[in-house]
């Protein structure tokens, strides 16, 4: 009696031969682990040095309408932030992306020897930013005073108010950027590529002389993959945080759950792959038709800067990428603490666009 045969066995030989080859490719693993590392290097020594421009929310109950703040929105190194609510601005004190609130308010009656309170709130995650901040203020109030008065009396006495926050360091910001651009980008030109290529080579015509069905084909070499994407992430986190610290807040918990985000957002990017490789007619194109998937969003998807500091009009497209939804959520569960359950927003797009995009994968990709 014939022995029935195994579409499983024969899928698990597809992804072993396919994890084989990936793993045997210098190409593949300098572009999946090397490539990303270097740019983590690279902006993450240029973020830290810091630098001589100050971001300042001004308080709305400010009195605006006195020299000081006058002197102060005149400095080029100066930016007034607005538009901002509550918990935005309580964001960006905690990462440090913001140098402070400051608040102008005229003195009460019993401070007879100073005109205004000057409070100005920030936290340790600014500190390089407010020790040189404070002095420029004061250096404001003594030119102020010079002009003014020519007693013990001053313009204005600061009161500053610093609050100790977790440190947020650059590579909390480049390594989730960089993890998901590895991800994006290995999985579209990586599944392009492949089947593009089999196709090519006749050996999916040859794999319809086997019992195999085709589902399990593409299942076999998707799980490959998957698989081989998980370990470069695994291994960029692990240098992050051994090598420069990378907050991983609730230890291995928010290690399993950044995981199962990797591999959400694998699967939908993967789709891109499927429906690049249907299009293009010759090898040649794979890499145009790829990089105006994957450019626009290493450029434009929060990867290496906040999207609010593009203009107005680009943030929009920038929110309408996956690839930003992907770096949101994995900064939210790594250094604020989140669960994937608190991150539905970012989650609901990425199925959204996964739904979208293999929608139109079914619709192109060819098998012969």
């Amino acid at each position: 009696m014939s022995q029935r045969f195994n579409q499983v066995s024969a899928m698990l030989a597809i992804t072993k031969a396919s994890l084989r080859a990936l793993l045997r490719s210098p190409t593949t693993v300098v572009f999946s682990i090397f490539f990303p590392l270097v740019f983590i290097l690279v902006f993450g020594f240029i973020g830290s040095k810091g630098g001589t421009s100050y971001r300042i929310v001004l308080d709305k109950n400010s009195d605006t309408a006195n020299s000081f703040v006058d002197s102060l929105k005149s400095l080029k190194n100066v930016k007034f932030l607005d538009n901002r609510n509550i918990d935005e601005i309580h964001s960006d004190l905690t990462k440090g992306r913001i140098t402070g609130i400051l608040k102008v308010q005229k003195a009460t009656r019993s401070d007879s020897n100073f005109e205004y309170s000057i409070i100005f709130k920030s936290t340790s995650a600014s500190a390089d930013k407010y020790m040189t901040f404070l002095p420029l203020l004061e250096n404001i109030i003594n030119k102020i005073d010079k002009v003014r008065y020519k007693d013990q009396h001053t313009f204005a006495h600061i009161v500053p108010e610093i609050k100790n926050v977790r440190e947020y360091r650059t590579i909390d910001f480049i390594l989730p950027g960089q993890l998901g651009f590895s991800l994006l980008s290995a999985s579209i030109f990586g599944v392009a590529f492949l089947f593009f290529s089999l196709r090519q080579q006749l050996v999916l015509k040859r794999f319809y002389a086997t019992p195999i069905k085709r589902g399990y084909i593409l299942l076999g070499e998707g799980i490959s993959r998957v698989f081989f994407q998980l370990i470069t992430a695994i291994v960029i986190i692990a240098i992050g945080y051994f090598a420069f610290h990378f907050t991983l807040v609730n230890g291995w918990i928010t290690f399993v759950e950044i995981m199962i985000l990797c591999l959400l957002a694998l699967l939908v990017f993967m789709g891109f792959g499927f429906i690049i490789s249907g299009v293009a007619k010759t090898e040649s194109l794979i890499p145009l038709l790829a990089n105006i998937v994957t450019l626009p969003q290493f450029l434009l998807a929060g990867t290496f800067f906040p999207i609010d500091v593009f203009p107005g009009w680009l943030q929009p497209i920038s929110r309408s990428m996956p690839l930003t939804y992907f770096n949101d959520a994995m900064r939210l569960i790594a250094f604020e603490g989140a669960h994937l359950t608190d991150c539905w927003l970012q989650i609901f797009v990425l199925l959204g666009w996964g739904i979208l995009v293999y929608s139109v994968a079914i619709k192109t990709f060819k098998w012969e």
